[in-house]
């Protein structure tokens, strides 16, 4: 046998077994990919009673998903976890105290909310990746006019990627109007949402219909607003969270009845929203927490939101 074979041999078996470590990592990868975003693995987060505690973990959980998608780029239930989780935290832990700072802190206030904007578009970014590997050329379909035909081809199991990419979309346009990039596309997320609710009128338990009374109140009617269908889709959400959820309440009291400048309407959601059972639905048990801490604080500062209304608190001044 000549040296260069003698020296092949171990080097061949050292690549060999080079290789299948490779292979092992890469499904040990997968398999904590998959057992990380499989169904129900959100509930540790939303089912969970602490606001602070999930506060406070979610950004290293959703820097840990991201190592994982570094590794295993393509993984579909990643991409929309870690997507989720990004617009889930910006809306939950960044906007929403933000909003419920001090007048006077004006400076602290915007800075959260540019922050909460960023990471909404990273959320969209990720769910639209995920879109386009399975759906080639769904990034670009809106603006090529293509997407009524892309959309076609979607599924009901892709529903949750698009309703949480028209949030993620949506929320951060709703922080700057005159951002004219994401303004154009006001209605490619809208016609995200009517896709999903084709395929899953029932997504989430009328999160979708909650979605709408949001969109239609809130947006002009040029930008696809229909003060209309607000009251229809308000019905369907009470029905589909069968009373179980904080969320449509509050979200009548502020797009409609502040508007309206209906004080005794927007009173009687809120104190119907603070009746929810939050250990009622322990999957959604951090949701209805912090959809009431967000209705006591509406409550509370009503005379912010209606005219001649005095509290008798002085929302200028910090606690």
């Amino acid at each position: 046998m000549k040296i260069s074979q003698v020296l092949f041999i171990p080097f061949a078996a050292f690549c060999c077994l080079c290789c299948a470590a490779c292979s092992v990592n890469k499904m040990a990868m997968r398999a904590v990919s998959n057992a990380l975003t499989a169904e129900g693995s959100a509930d540790v987060f939303t089912g969970d009673s602490d606001p602070e505690l999930v506060g406070d973990a979610l950004p290293f959980a959703i820097k840990m998903y991201e190592s994982l998608l570094s590794a295993n780029p393509g993984h579909r239930g990643l991409l929309r976890t870690t997507g989720s989780l990004f617009v889930m935290y910006a809306n939950a832990f960044v906007q929403g105290p933000a909003e419920m700072m001090p007048r006077n802190l004006h400076a602290q206030r915007q800075a959260a909310m540019g922050r909460a904007k960023k990471l909404y578009l990273r959320g969209l970014d990720l769910l639209y990746q995920g879109l386009e590997n399975e759906y080639p050329g769904f990034g670009g379909a809106f603006h090529r006019g293509a997407l009524p035909e892309t959309l076609a081809r979607v599924k009901k199991a892709d529903v949750p990627d698009l309703y949480w990419a028209a949030a993620g979309g949506l929320s951060a346009f709703s922080l700057n109007p005159f951002d004219m990039d994401l303004g154009v596309r006001v209605p490619e997320f809208l016609a995200l949402v009517n896709r999903a609710y084709e395929l899953d009128p029932d997504f989430n338990n009328g999160a979708l219909d909650d979605f709408y009374v949001l969109f239609y109140a809130s947006v002009p009617e040029s930008m696809g607003g229909d003060k209309a269908r607000v009251e229809t889709h308000y019905r369907r959400a009470l029905e589909k969270s069968k009373g179980l959820s904080a969320g449509p309440y509050i979200s009548y009291a502020q797009v409609v009845c502040i508007p309206a400048q209906d004080y005794d309407t927007f009173k009687a959601c809120l104190d119907a929203a603070l009746a929810v059972d939050p250990n009622a639905d322990p999957s959604n048990r951090l949701v209805n927490i912090i959809s009431q801490r967000k209705a006591r604080f509406l409550l509370d500062s009503a005379g912010l939101f209606f005219i001649d209304f005095d509290t008798g608190e002085d929302w200028d001044e910090e606690d």
